[in-house]
């Protein structure tokens, strides 16, 4: 009897363990709908460009099952798109791309944001700058630009007439390109530009290609087109090495077109919003990865000149904070920090 009331609860045992279904695995986050990628600058600069591809690209491999809608709010220097990014709280759809207003912005301006009111996803490149002329203008080398530069700043102190100086056009004011402009104007003696800013870097071009600015430090992508055309001629580039690829390694460095050493690299990053679920992030990590490791991505980074840096978690966090340091240092040596 003992031995068939064992067999029993054995056999019982056995029911209750085919029975119980195993605990379901939680299925790894992914968008349900729309996500929405802000561009902190206008139309037709290295940020804008960027985001598009990225949002083509996700298109074009499948690589999110919901569209990435690219939404510009350049306004305020990029303050805009930061503000609007750092008010949805927790939100999983809403991602920025960023630049050197990351810093900049808030610096100058003293609007309520900082990085660390985001949350760090990755960073995709870093984007170099070009002293850039008109093709129809004489000036071959970075020399002869800055010879004329000194000649008209000496005219307009003579005529006592500061509108008679060269005009440098960039993007926004107190940001990455009037930084730039600064360093060459205290790198140089002699030299002084009256600075023009646009709302994007693709403006800028535009406006050198159209004789309304004499000289830009353009990011490479957003010339490119008009130096393929013949309108634009680039003399040196702010790093300290040239840029390896073919067609751009010809163009000397600062230093060796005008012996004073100034380099600057800028940031094409991206955010989330404050307190983003570390799922969501999680995604947008392999997500940007993926695009990274895409022919078309890492074409675009050849053509433009930009810099390979993938990096995520504390290497990406790191490189922030110390570019942030760098940046009040330069500001504050130009006269841009806010009082």
């Amino acid at each position: 009897m003992k031995r068939q009331l064992s067999r029993l609860s054995a056999w019982l045992g056995l029911v209750v363990l085919v029975a119980v279904p195993a605990a379901p695995v939680a299925a790894a986050w992914e968008p349900t709908k729309p996500i929405e990628l802000v561009i902190p600058a206008g139309t037709g600069g290295g940020a804008d460009q960027m985001a598009r591809l990225i949002a083509g690209i996700a298109a074009k491999h499948k690589l999110s099952s919901q569209p990435v809608i690219a939404v510009n709010k350049s306004g305020g220097a990029g303050a805009e798109g930061f503000l609007h990014v750092k008010g949805k709280k927790g939100d999983a759809y809403t991602i920025i791309i960023t630049l050197s207003n990351l810093f900049t912005t808030p610096l100058h301006t003293g609007v309520p944001f900082n990085w660390k009111d985001l949350t760090p996803i990755a960073r995709m490149a870093l984007d170099q700058f070009i002293l850039w002329v008109n093709a129809e203008t004489p000036y071959k080398t970075a020399k002869e630009a800055i010879a004329a530069v000194k000649e008209r700043a000496d005219q307009a102190e003579r005529d006592k007439k500061p509108e008679l100086r060269m005009k440098m056009g960039g993007t926004g004011a107190a940001q990455e390109d009037q930084i730039i402009t600064i360093q060459v104007e205290q790198a140089i003696p002699g030299v002084k530009f009256n600075y023009v800013p646009f709302k994007g870097g693709g403006e800028v071009c535009v406006n050198l290609v159209g004789k309304h600015v004499d000289t830009t430090v353009n990011n490479p992508i957003e010339c490119v087109s008009h130096w393929k055309a013949g309108r634009v001629r680039p003399l040196a580039v702010f790093d300290t090495a040239r840029i390896p690829e073919a067609e751009w390694k010809e163009i000397p460095t600062v230093k060796e077109a005008l012996g004073v050493d100034l380099h600057y690299l800028m940031l094409r990053g991206f955010f989330g919003t404050p307190d983003m679920p570390k799922e969501a992030v999680d995604w947008y990590v392999g997500f940007l990865k993926k695009v990274y490791d895409t022919p078309d991505f890492q074409d675009y980074l050849k053509q433009g000149a930009l810099k390979p840096a993938f990096a995520i978690g504390a290497e990406y966090v790191k490189w922030v904070e110390e570019n942030e340091k760098l940046h009040r240092e330069l500001m504050a040596k130009g006269g841009l920090l806010k009082n």
